[in-house]
């Protein structure tokens, strides 16, 4: 009798160290993103990664270029999906994936019906939203002014794309987008499309070897990128 309770206590917690075991046998997956891919995009590429491993513990970390290839050096995520540049960070991988077209963003009650209205002012009085000017997204927006002869310097800078979207719904301005595959605009906000604008190129970047179900999450990205493509050249929209 005395030796059953002395065991006792281990019986009892078996089911607990049991399921601490099972999720130490269940792989993980950090991603850092920014708000809008990790709301928009990320969601139904883990439902196909689940096919593949059906229990895994998400990380997901909101974050944009810079930050992201801080967390991928640290190591504090696996894979990270950004908005890149040609030339990456040293020791950070990238694999390109799909070109996205650069949007404008109006409050749904603007007078605005297309962005070439803007082009043909003396003046663009309307506020701009948007990420630094060192950020490619506005990079490239602002090569697509050059080539058109058209200043418009920003007035509100932001870190999020959904910042942008409040700030334009509040009424402050127009902002600045990509459109990201699945985008909706929040309520009370309308797009304009952005044609003859250089498009920015989004990519998957890591640090170190990657783990499987990072491999496969990478295999995800890029076989949803190749739908991207066929979409644009076929005319059809993501």
């Amino acid at each position: 009798m005395e030796q059953f309770e002395f065991i006792k206590p281990f019986f009892d917690n078996v089911e607990i160290v049991g399921e601490k075991l099972r999720q130490n046998r269940s792989p993980q997956l950090r991603i850092a993103a920014p708000s809008i891919v990790l709301h928009d995009y990320i969601p139904e590429l883990l439902q196909k990664l689940r096919t593949k491993f059906p229990e895994f513990r998400l990380y997901l970390h909101e974050a944009a270029r810079a930050e992201a290839e801080r967390l991928l050096l640290a190591r504090e995520v696996d894979l990270a999906i950004t908005v890149v540049e040609k030339k990456s960070r040293a020791g950070i991988q990238v694999r390109p994936l799909p070109e996205l077209r650069l949007i404008l963003l109006v409050h749904k009650k603007s007078g605005l019906a297309r962005a070439e209205e803007l082009w043909k002012r003396d003046k663009i009085e309307e506020t701009l939203i948007a990420f630094p000017r060192t950020d490619p997204i506005h990079a490239s927006f602002q090569r697509g002014l050059e080539n058109l002869g058209v200043e418009w310097f920003c007035g509100i800078e932001v870190n999020s794309a959904r910042l942008t979207e409040r700030y334009v719904a509040s009424g402050y301005g127009i902002g600045l987008a990509v459109a990201i595959p699945g985008f909706k605009p929040a309520q009370g906000v309308r797009v304009l499309e952005l044609r003859d604008f250089p498009p920015v190129v989004v990519g998957a970047s890591w640090s170190g070897k990657l783990s499987n179900i990072s491999k496969q999450l990478l295999h995800e990205l890029e076989v949803e990128a190749q739908v991207q493509m066929r979409r644009t050249k076929s005319g059809g929209r993501g």
